[in-house]
This record gives C-alpha cells, structure tokens and sequence, in this order.
C-alpha cells in the first residue's frame, strides 16, 4: 500500500500489488489567486492609473503621427502640417477617441474595465 491507495497485501489477489498512476485525471487547478471570496466580488488586481494615463497619450501621439504622415503624402508644407498638427491637438478630437488601434487590450485596460462593470453591478444590485 502506498499512500493509502492499493491493496493492503496482494496475497490471493492475484495481482502484484503494483499501482499506476492514473495520468488522465484533470484535476481543477488550485485557487492561489490570493483574494478571499467571503469579502464579495473577486477582482484580478487594480488598474495602475499612470500605466492607463502613459498609454492614453501614446495612443494620441500615435494619431498624430499618422496624421502627419498623410498630410506630408497629400503634399502640405511644413507650416500647414505644424499648424493642423496643433489644431488636432487644440481640438481634443483625437483625446476623447484615443482608442487602442490594435484591438488588443493591456491587463491594466481590463481591470479597469472590470472595474466599471463591477461598480455598474454593485449599483444595479443595490450592494454598498
């Protein structure tokens, strides 16, 4: 026997004794996530605010340089390229729709957004 698993003895079993391990049971993997799930909604971890803030200005900046690029392909001079560059800039068009062009989302964007749906949940539900 080992580990309490077997025969005690294999005589008059007719078998060796031997015991395999099962190799094709899943088991669930172990909850080491580290938050308690008696204190309510279980989060990922907190958004980092400055990470959200540097990429939100990466995001405009990146916008902008497009937008350079397909004025300087149009033909505009140096001084128009500057003065639209700082009407897009003045005009917030590009920081209210700074919006990750990839698609892909950083951890800190999904928390963030867990955030809110949580918040939006808490709300609806009337929990405090």
């Amino acid at each position: 026997m080992y580990n309490g698993t077997g025969l005690q003895t294999p005589r008059g079993s007719g078998t060796t004794g031997h015991v395999q391990s099962n190799r094709f049971s899943v088991r669930p993997p172990a909850n080491n996530s580290g938050a308690d799930p008696s204190k309510g909604f279980v989060t990922a971890g907190k958004p980092n605010k400055e990470i959200l803030e540097h990429d939100r200005k990466r995001q405009i900046q990146l916008k902008l340089l497009v937008l350079e690029e397909k004025l300087i392909d149009q033909g505009y001079s140096d001084a128009e390229i500057a003065a639209k560059l700082d009407e897009a800039k003045e005009n917030g068009d590009s920081a209210n729709n700074a919006v990750l062009i990839s698609g892909k989302y950083s951890d800190h964007q999904k928390a963030a957004s867990k955030e809110r749906q949580m918040e939006k949940l808490k709300s609806a539900l009337g929990i405090d």
